[in-house]
């Protein structure tokens, strides 16, 4: 594959299910601006409307901006539901473009081309929609967003030089300045680099935004990126009347471990550790770094039975996976304890869920670690661990 075509895939590729999130939070930073843009606008069109209510054109505009508003009151009540999916990105990052086309073709509709093609306050817009899809954290958003503002804009310009002769003398005394097609190449210029900017800008932040939540040294995620994590899966749980499984897991005697085979085996013992359980989980599921050699995991649409069943399968692959000890010719075994809380039985808060998994995780190791404790129903008909 040549380096265009890798630059071309790994732009395209769909957005990183870690910045959903963010993407979602943007996307309500954009809807409420919508809104209030689109309220705003529509005080003109109808002051106009007061002012010559024979004005045929304020009726195509009070029509147009109603509707826009309609859509982004949509559009907003659905994202404050935290009913955001990747759809709605691409839908309302259309609509944003869109409009602005709208009111540039009524315009042309209406007779006016000179407005339509040399408007700057309308065609400015366009800017505002393109660098708004940087909230999105998704690449194709600002490539979406720039393409059709090129293909619109560029369409009406292209209709209105075929249909009108947009320097004769019909227009005079060209109240809107007279056409030019250096300007409108230069335009479209602008919005191909606009365009560029906002990609460049998403590229830029969805990689800080991965070092910000990820831990280091194992590859997992970190303590705060699990916080905010965990706070949106339990909206969801709780919205969908969902079970939602919270496991506290420790590595039995790290200190002990550390001390006899020094820090970077302990390094080594934790970075395997971490693989381990990745490769266990589901894509839905999350594993984060709690603190030293403390990790959390979320295990959303998972029942007591569920996760008990899959954390006893962890713990027996990670007792019987050797640890390569760096620099040495020998490896060394881990073992894990772990407590399990699942939503909404054992809590329906996050502090609920963390506190009951924390109690169980001190149960484990005080029965003996290597272990794991779950709900007492379900811990019955167990498999007995060690």
């Amino acid at each position: 594959m040549s380096a265009p075509t890798r630059t071309w895939h790994h732009l395209l590729k769909p957005a990183d299910p870690l910045l959903l999130n963010a993407g979602a939070v943007g996307e309500l930073v954009v809807a409420k601006l919508r809104l209030l843009m689109t309220a705003l606008l529509l005080v003109v069109p109808v002051m106009n409307f007061l002012i010559d209510p024979h004005a045929r054109e304020h009726y195509f505009s009070i029509g147009i901006t109603t509707c826009a508003m309609l859509v982004a009151l949509l559009v907003y009540l659905i994202i404050k539901r935290d009913l955001y999916q990747p759809w709605v990105g691409f839908v309302s990052t259309i609509f944003d473009v869109s409009f602005v086309s709208s009111i540039l073709a009524v315009f042309v509709i209406l007779g006016e081309p000179h407005t339509a093609v040399n408007s700057k306050v309308v065609f400015e817009a366009y800017f505002i929609a393109i660098a708004a899809t940087s909230l999105r954290y998704d690449v194709r958003f600002c490539l979406l967003a720039g393409v059709i503002a090129m293909l619109e804009y560029g369409g009406i310009v292209g209709y209105a030089a075929l249909h009108w002769d947009l320097n004769g003398s019909a227009f005079a005394p060209f109240e809107n300045g007279m056409f030019s097609w250096p300007t409108q190449v230069s335009r479209l210029i602008l919005l191909g680099v606009a365009t560029a900017l906002s990609t460049v800008v998403v590229v830029r932040a969805q990689a800080l935004r991965r070092l910000s939540m990820m831990d280091r040294m194992t590859g997992v995620f970190n303590r705060g990126y699990f916080d905010e994590r965990l706070g949106a899966e339990l909206s969801r749980a709780r919205r969908h009347e969902q079970p939602l499984a919270l496991v506290m897991l420790d590595v039995d005697h790290f200190k002990a471990f550390n001390d006899r085979h020094g820090h970077a085996a302990g390094d080594a013992g934790l970075r395997a550790l971490s693989t381990l359980i990745r490769h266990s989980l589901r894509r839905s599921d999350l594993v984060a770094r709690y603190g030293g050699e403390e990790f959390v995991l979320v295990m959303p649409v998972t029942t007591a039975e569920q996760v008990v069943d899959k954390l006893e399968s962890l713990r027996q692959a990670i007792a019987g996976t050797p640890i390569r000890l760096p620099r040495q010719q020998a490896s060394a075994q881990l073992t894990i304890s772990a407590g399990i809380a699942v939503f909404p039985t054992d809590g329906v808060t996050a502090d609920e869920l963390i506190d009951q998994a924390d109690a169980r995780l001190f149960q484990a190791k005080e029965a003996g670690r290597n272990r794991i404790v779950g709900p007492p129903h379900v811990m019955a008909g167990a498999r007995p661990s060690p």
